[in-house]
């Protein structure tokens, strides 16, 4: 077999129906459009028109309240904290700040602040300072008799 002699199966392929071209084709002057009407042109985009009714999505009630200038913060499980420390990422000896979480790759970016989560298990001792943390992250850092400062009162929950 050579290269000139491939061909697809028969049947496998079937050419395109070319509107508009002649009343031959079965498909010819209107090309299946039907005529006249804001349908039979080009560019139409009528999803979510309902002929002049109210639409659906504006008859429905409006829910909830987006706060414009909310905080987002990158969060972080003790039990990926954990896994860094066992990997050597992260140092247990020295402070662990949001910007050494940062360097380690653990946190992508800081956003509006770093928040400390419980979830896994954490037994490192070690000094943690983020900008919001859990209670129970507290209380599961402390247990490891560690300790977990938090910069700013508001964040902690």
């Amino acid at each position: 077999m050579k290269l000139n002699e491939l061909r697809d199966n028969e049947g496998a392929t079937k050419s395109r129906k070319r509107v508009g071209r002649g009343p031959g084709s079965g498909k010819g002057k209107t090309a299946g459009r039907g005529i006249k009407g804001q349908k039979s042109r080009s560019g139409v985009a009528i999803n979510g028109f309902e002929g002049g009714q109210m639409p659906l999505y504006q008859r429905l009630p409006k829910r909830g309240f987006n706060k414009p200038n909310r905080k987002k913060f990158a969060v972080v499980n003790l039990g990926l904290v954990q896994k860094f420390i066992d990997a050597k990422k992260l140092n247990a000896k020295k402070p662990i700040t949001e910007d050494v979480l940062v360097e380690s790759g653990l946190v992508r970016r800081k956003l509006d602040g770093i928040r400390i989560l419980a979830k896994g298990e954490f037994s490192a001792k070690v000094e943690l300072t983020v900008t919001g943390a859990s209670k129970s992250a507290v209380a599961l850092v402390e247990k490891a008799g560690g300790k977990l400062t938090v910069t700013t009162p508001a964040a902690a929950e």
